[in-house]
């Protein structure tokens, strides 16, 4: 395993870093927490991105943007999240990120959803959570039924992130419960002003994500809009929920990063009984234990996105870095907020929105009970009770 980045990679990773230190961070003391950037100021900041050739950092070369690997989008995911401007659950500067799964449209459904993503033109979420169906997907009770040329959904879906700023949504139903997850879900393209859809719920959370909850009540949709084939959904819904489960991983590596970064320098200069703190071992061990955590933490992450990358099945390699980083991100921007004292519970500081948000990251794409259980099963095999 070599973790030494390409040139070409070297260069994209110095050339975000800058972005991010110069244009992004000072920014932050200006942005309100729960507010998007003003649409003038991100229209700057995305020109900016377009003028120094990384816009579309994440779609692939045949659709007009970089081709960027998934080795290459993790570098992208990890300096990108050094500030808290780009909300962890938001798409950066650099050009629409959630277009995974959209890339599997055929060509009509191509001109109607995929393209108009990637030109900014429409913006869409992503359905699979239930009230009594989130880290169990396979447990989903929303249905699809067909009638005629279409099929009627019905159910609710639950932790529909930026539900209520999309044209459309990518979702999920049962549409044979013999088979489920083994060829009985399928996926579904539905605008947002098909009637039978609402939204009928919205989250107040302790992070900045306020998702929704969405009701279908024989909502039709076209059997045009299935999306993929018949029964691949759940499929589908692993790929989309993996690459999630590794961005969260190498977000948690640009939070950590920054934390620990700023701990250093302050360590340095805060003085207490007439020495800087840096000085005292409780506080040398705090920083010695975040870089040894997040040194661990960035190559389980870069592994598995290189795993990715060869065409491989990483589905534990992600599982694994999943767990680690969002666990160890934890521990670090606790570390951070203790070294930095009273000052690291002040807003003026991105500390403490950190320390809730990052919180979220041990429950949300597979809370880390379930990653734990599914590490376990693929070592010791499908054990009886």
């Amino acid at each position: 395993m070599d973790y030494d980045l390409p040139d070409e990679l070297k260069l994209l990773q110095q050339t975000i870093r800058r972005v991010v230190s110069e244009h992004m961070i000072p920014l932050e003391p200006i942005t309100p927490e729960d507010e998007d950037i003003p649409a003038d100021l991100r229209a700057k900041l995305e020109q900016m991105a377009k003028d120094q050739g990384l816009w579309l950092l994440f779609i692939p070369a045949e659709y007009g943007g970089a081709g960027l690997s998934i080795f290459g989008q993790v570098i992208v995911w990890e300096e990108v999240s050094k500030t808290v401007l780009i909300p962890f659950r938001k798409d950066s500067i650099f050009g629409p990120e959630g277009c995974s799964i959209l890339f599997l449209c055929n060509d009509q459904q191509k001109e109607r959803y995929l393209y108009p993503v990637i030109r900014g033109e429409r913006v869409p979420c992503f359905a699979t959570s239930e009230p009594n169906a989130g880290s169990d997907p396979s447990a989903m009770t929303t249905t699809a039924v067909k009638d005629g040329s279409s099929y009627l959904l019905n159910g609710k879906k639950t932790w529909v992130t930026s539900g209520d700023k999309a044209d459309f949504v990518q979702v999920v139903a049962v549409t044979d419960p013999a088979k489920r997850q083994r060829g009985g879900i399928t996926a579904f393209l539905v605008d947002m002003d098909t009637p039978g859809l609402t939204i009928t719920g919205k989250f107040e959370l302790m992070m900045e994500d306020r998702p929704n909850e969405f009701t279908f009540e024989n909502c039709r949709v076209p059997e045009a809009n299935i999306l993929g084939e018949i029964g691949q959904g759940f499929v589908i819904s692993q790929t989309w929920i993996t690459m999630g489960r590794l961005r969260q991983g190498a977000k948690a590596l640009g939070v950590a990063q920054r934390c620990l970064d700023m701990a250093i320098e302050y360590a340095k200069h805060r003085v207490t009984f007439g020495k800087p703190i840096a000085t005292r071992q409780a506080v040398q061990f705090m920083i010695a234990d975040s870089e040894v955590e997040l040194h661990a933490a960035r190559l389980m992450v870069y592994h598995a996105a290189q795993k990715l990358d060869k065409g491989e099945d990483a589905r534990h390699e992600v599982y694994i870095a999943k767990l680690y980083a969002n666990e160890m991100v934890g521990r670090v921007v606790d570390r951070a907020l203790q070294i930095h004292g009273a000052m690291g519970l002040s807003k003026e500081l991105p500390l403490e929105r950190w320390y809730r948000d990052v919180r979220s990251r041990r429950i949300t794409e597979g809370p880390s009970e379930i990653m734990r259980w599914v590490i376990a099963r693929k070592l010791l095999g499908r054990v009886s009770d």
